[in-house]
């Protein structure tokens, strides 16, 4: 299965993608913005992709431009069918690929097939708050500050803000809708 975009698809993420992956989360560069701050293995992620298959409570999507490149990777976890909501994530592995808006596409793609596809009603994110270029990203996709964590984030000796942030399906549509127009 793909989810088409205008530069980009979101697709499936493949066993042969886990080396790719590892070099990723290697790259401090690419880590400091994530959950994870200890380089991680080969094994480890052989583990994590295993435990994925058998996740029924998230999906995981490769980004990949239109000529075939894996960028990245977006998607849902903690999905709870009963309330309608899920736990968005998302990196640009490729650092080449910053800042040239692959990530807000990747992001309003997800979102799109999240509110239309899979009925969800709410989606919801945590970024630190020195990650100013991803919170700037996820205000263009229509998310919203909800609330911050005071001071939990440990990272190069010093403590941040951890911020949690939401947008509701309705939010998210009109908003799509608005960008779509101009």
């Amino acid at each position: 299965m793909t989810i088409p975009g205008k530069r980009l698809r979101l697709r499936a993420i493949e066993r042969s993608d886990i080396p790719t992956f590892v070099r990723w989360f290697n790259d401090p560069e690419v880590r400091q913005y994530l959950q994870m701050y200890i380089p991680m293995s080969q094994a480890q992620e052989e583990r994590w992709f295993e435990a994925q298959l058998e996740d029924r409570s998230g999906q995981i999507f490769g980004i990949e431009t239109l000529d075939g490149t894996l960028i990245g990777n977006v998607g849902l976890t903690d999905i709870d069918w009963k309330d309608r909501r899920a736990v968005f994530g998302i990196v640009i592995g490729e650092k080449e690929y910053w800042n040239s808006g692959y990530g807000t596409e990747a992001i309003t793609t997800l979102l799109r097939f999240s509110f239309k596809q899979m009925n969800l009603h709410r989606i919801s994110l945590r970024v630190y708050a020195y990650n100013q270029r991803a919170i700037r990203c996820y205000e263009k996709c229509g998310f919203k500050l909800e609330g911050c964590l005071r001071q939990a984030r440990f990272h190069d000796g010093e403590y941040y803000d951890e911020l949690i942030m939401g947008v509701l399906r309705d939010e998210f549509l009109d908003h799509d809708q608005r960008a779509n127009q101009e």
